[in-house]
């Protein structure tokens, strides 16, 4: 019995610095992200050149005063062009989510709901959505209906749908077993009511923190589709074709046409999963 006491008391020092460890990586991932929106929002007022302000003069120039963070092949402004490519690269993401979450979370919610056949119809399309991998998917609609943002994000919407379908069904099958939902139903209420009025609401919290967390993936997804030519097309900010634009810099020595965007992604992606799993462990634990 002592030995096993002193060594749980040795183990409590290690588990108290790591509880300690993971708020201030919250903290610090939530104080960047609180950086980087209103420098996304207020980028016009913060950008010291126009995006696409050209000076060939300036071509691939390091860090100086004028330029802080450098200019890209054909002397662009890096700072001012990361900071604009924030508004896309942050707003894009949140359009997929919503398409993706309105699709999902009503095909989790009939599935959950009926049941029986209309829950296996639901499932077996979900499980063909699966076997193709989510960016072939969307390079097969973007063949169809041509390269661009916006095609890159009903392409990823359709893609991500699943994910949250599958979700919002296992979530929605707990509460649909809950006490209330009979309550209603001998009351009288129609089942859509029930779902719309009660059932969805309640399903709210876990929902949100599920897509905080897809929330970085979908920003690489986007990225990674604008760096492969399907997205964003010139002369868009967008992070992920800044990283193929710079790349043919790379060659002649320059880094940081590819390095600053990238690291910009690579940051936020970050910083998103941090907090976005302290954030979904938040809302699925409190009731």
């Amino acid at each position: 019995m002592t030995a096993v006491s002193a060594s749980a008391d040795a183990l409590l020092p290690a588990r108290r610095r790591r509880n300690r460890r993971r708020p201030v990586l919250v903290i610090a991932g939530a104080v960047f992200l609180g950086l980087v929106v209103p420098a996304a929002v207020f980028a016009p007022l913060l950008a010291p050149y126009a995006p696409d302000a050209v000076d060939l003069s300036s071509s691939l120039v390091g860090t100086t005063g004028a330029h802080p963070l450098g200019t890209d092949a054909s002397g662009q402004d890096l700072l001012s062009r990361v900071l604009y490519g924030a508004r896309t690269s942050l707003i894009a993401p949140l359009a997929l989510l919503a398409i993706a979450a309105l699709l999902g979370v009503t095909l989790g919610t009939v599935a959950a709901w009926h049941g029986g056949w209309v829950d296996t119809l639901v499932s077996r399309v979900t499980d063909v959505m699966y076997a193709f991998p989510g960016l072939l998917f969307v390079v097969l609609i973007i063949a169809v209906f041509g390269a661009g943002i916006t095609t890159s994000v009903l392409g990823l919407g359709l893609a991500f749908a699943p994910t949250i379908a599958k979700y919002t069904r296992s979530v929605a099958l707990a509460e649909r077993s809950k006490p209330y939902v009979d309550a209603y139903r001998v009351q009288g209420m129609g089942g859509l009511r029930i779902c719309v009025r009660h059932l969805v609401p309640n399903l709210a919290r876990s929902i949100v923190g599920y897509l905080v967390v897809l929330f970085g993936e979908a920003l690489m997804s986007l990225a990674t589709l604008s760096y492969l030519g399907f997205g964003a097309q010139p002369p868009s900010s967008d992070w992920g074709l800044m990283v193929q634009e710079g790349q043919a810099a790379i060659v002649q020595g320059a880094l940081l046409p590819a390095l600053v965007p990238g690291t910009a992604i690579a940051a936020v992606v970050v910083a998103f999963n941090v907090v976005g799993v302290w954030a979904a462990d938040r809302l699925g634990t409190r009731r």
